[in-house]
């Protein structure tokens, strides 16, 4: 998996954001699992990934909401 960078996920609709967050999700899950093989980098890299989605979620919340 190769990381995603915030310019991709802002052209992601929110549909499309909240399925790669269930598949981001789902990777969390495998890393943990193999965690005793392959370290903890990995499971880093999930998770931020997954923060930069919800974080572009809740700016693009508040824009909606303030306008």
């Amino acid at each position: 998996m190769t990381a995603i960078k915030f310019k991709d996920i802002q052209k992601m609709n929110k549909e499309e954001r909240m399925k790669k967050i269930e598949e981001l999700k789902l990777e969390l899950i495998k890393a943990k699992v193999s965690a005793s093989k392959a370290g903890t980098s990995k499971i880093k890299e999930v998770k931020r990934m997954i923060a930069r989605i919800l974080t572009l979620n809740k700016q693009e919340n508040r824009n909606v909401e303030n306008h």
